[in-house]
């Protein structure tokens, strides 16, 4: 990796060996900034204040080497990497505005794509991962990976369950809660379909009753006025001398018509009197006829008024007028059928859910079994790796069980019982150290000290690399609180881990250090003005020098030379 205006780090090249390499350094040398460059290149959260001061912005490359085929090279040639003889070259920088940008084999790609490819790539671990490993879901997931596909074929189908249970438990739930609502609702609706279905009305019938009343109700007017009309235009026969118009008009049409031949214009004015006198004979007939049909009834007038007034009160309810009410009719129908549907749907979805639940009963069984002898694997695997750590008496076991469901609604069967139940199953795993004969089991949040917590987190990663297996282990500093005998194991055991993996350990440990095939030195200096630091590879004497100063604190202690060099030939004597 190349680091550049990094925290502390100035510019500097950390040259990682294929097996074991411990980064050491005084403290605040920046070490972590080793770590923390490695985490950058694998999609890492990117935190301006993590660009020197006075700086632009950060940049780390790295150059990592892939196995062809591997799942992580296929997913980089997805994303447009050219890969250069094997290797997948990185970069990311970070501005000092925050800004990031990733890039991977020559082409720009989005962070996400680094955090794909860290899970392939490295496993990380640092005394945060400590402090995780105490919460029990961090265990469970631990175990999970341990176990393999025996628990993750159930717990994805039981996953899928349960959020399928989830979402019609939300709606069965609105929908009951609403029950009370939709039946008043529905009770309305039923009203007044009944209401407008007692009625009967028909498309237009307010405005044709309206325009009947208006007629009944000046039935004496309009026949006064049409015989006094009818009488104008066609005479009255009880005044034999009466003048009316359709007489005029004949004598008119008389009179043009007899001359008509002498002047075509007088004769195209005969022809539009003798229309006017087909007109008036028209309209004198329909005067005659409507007078005649002209129906006075005071009786009709009553009903029509009385079907007005029915009509009335619904357009006051439903509309504005019949269309509106007809249209209200229509939607308020179909409305009722969505919510006495409502029923329907509440018996599907109570079904539903009780089947989900026999699933996830039966997907939970799975779970707790498939869990349940995985851990005695696991708790042997890691009880084993303990040995070699200098805890040769520490016990390490599981506890899987559940807890008693408040209610049988609430709960799933589990070995015939009911038992509360979440996303990942019904059981609450915990891991259990006893550290010595005689101690009983005790959780490892309570348990267990600093120095065997970090033995315990190295032992079960080393178990992990020996059924899920990543090419790159980084540790940073879990050996902090482990001294003397124990040191010395834990250098033994990385060293041993180191022969089927890459690993870098960030110590102040001499004793792991020794063990390593390269140690590098973190260390800074200052001019006045600026800071920077450098990463050198330290060797024969230098490593000596380095060593001892780990010890006691002073390069040129005899007593801690000698101890250096006893560590680096026990070292060697192991490898």
């Amino acid at each position: 990796m190349r680091i550049r205006s990094l925290g502390v780090i100035d510019d500097a090249v950390v040259e990682l060996s294929p097996g074991f390499t411990a980064v050491t350094g005084e403290t605040g040398a920046g070490k972590t900034m080793v770590v923390t460059s490695l985490g950058l290149l694998l999609g890492g959260r990117a935190d301006p204040a993590l660009v020197r001061i006075g700086a632009k912005a950060a940049v780390v490359e790295g150059r990592i080497a892939l196995r062809p085929g591997s799942s992580a090279t296929l997913r980089a040639e997805e994303a447009g990497a050219e890969l250069d003889e094997g290797a997948l070259l990185v970069s990311r920088t970070v501005s000092a505005e925050g800004r990031s940008r990733a890039f991977l084999g020559g082409r720009s790609v989005p962070v996400g794509v680094l955090s794909e490819l860290a899970d392939e790539l490295v496993a990380v671990h640092g005394q945060t991962d400590q402090q995780g490993l105490l919460r029990p879901a961090r265990q469970r997931e631990a175990l999970d990976r341990y176990a393999g596909d025996a628990v993750a074929g159930p717990l994805a189908k039981y996953a899928g369950a349960y959020r399928r249970l989830r979402a019609v438990a939300v709606e069965l739930e609105e929908l009951i809660t609403r029950a009370r609502e939709r039946a008043q609702e529905a009770d309305l609706l039923r009203f007044g379909l009944d209401e407008i279905a007692a009625v009967e009305p028909l498309p237009g019938e307010d405005a044709e009753l309206a325009a009947e009343a208006e007629r009944l109700g000046h039935a004496e007017a309009l026949a006064s006025a049409a015989a006094v009309a009818h009488a104008a235009l066609a005479g009255n026969p009880e005044d034999p001398e009466s003048v009316d118009a359709t007489t005029l008009v004949a004598g008119a049409h008389r009179a043009l018509d007899a001359v008509r031949s002498h002047d075509p214009a007088l004769a195209a004015l005969a022809e539009r009197i003798g229309e006017v006198a087909i007109l008036l004979g028209d309209v004198a007939g329909e005067l005659a006829g409507y007078a005649d049909d002209l129906d006075a009834d005071p009786l009709r007038l009553a009903a029509v008024e009385e079907r007005r007034a029915a009509l009335t009160a619904l357009t006051r309810k439903y509309g504005e007028d019949i269309s509106a009410v007809l249209a209200w009719a229509q939607e308020g129908a179909a409305r009722l059928t969505e919510l006495d549907g409502d029923d329907d749907r509440i018996e599907q979805l109570t079904a539903e859910r009780d089947g989900l639940r026999d699933e996830l009963s039966v997907l939970a069984q799975e779970l707790t079994d498939a869990r349940t002898e995985a851990a005695a694997r696991f708790a042997e695997a890691v009880t084993a790796e303990l040995a070699s750590l200098a805890m040769p008496h520490a016990r390490v076991s599981f506890s899987v069980s559940q807890s008693e469901s408040a209610d049988e609604a609430s709960g799933v069967a589990v070995g015939g019982r009911t038992v509360a139940y979440g996303p990942t199953g019904a059981d609450e795993v915990e891991l259990l150290l006893a550290p010595h004969p005689g101690a009983p089991p005790r959780p490892i949040a309570k348990g267990a000290s600093g120095g065997e917590l970090s033995r315990v987190m190295l032992a079960v990663e080393v178990v992990f690399a020996g059924t899920d297996p990543v090419p790159t282990y980084l540790f940073d500093e879990v050996d902090a609180g482990v001294g003397g005998k124990a040191a010395v194991e834990i250098g033994r055991r990385l060293a041993k881990l180191a022969k089927s993996a890459q690993v870098v350990v960030v110590t102040h440990l001499p004793q792991v250090a020794a063990f390593a095939d390269r140690q590098l030195l973190v260390e800074k200096t200052s001019d006045g003005t600026v800071t920077r630091s450098g990463v050198t590879v330290l060797e024969g004497e230098d490593r000596v020098r380095e060593l001892s100063r780990m010890l006691a604190g002073q390069e040129d202690s005899e007593t801690a030379r000698a101890h250096a060099e006893e560590l680096l030939a026990t070292a060697r004597a192991d490898g």
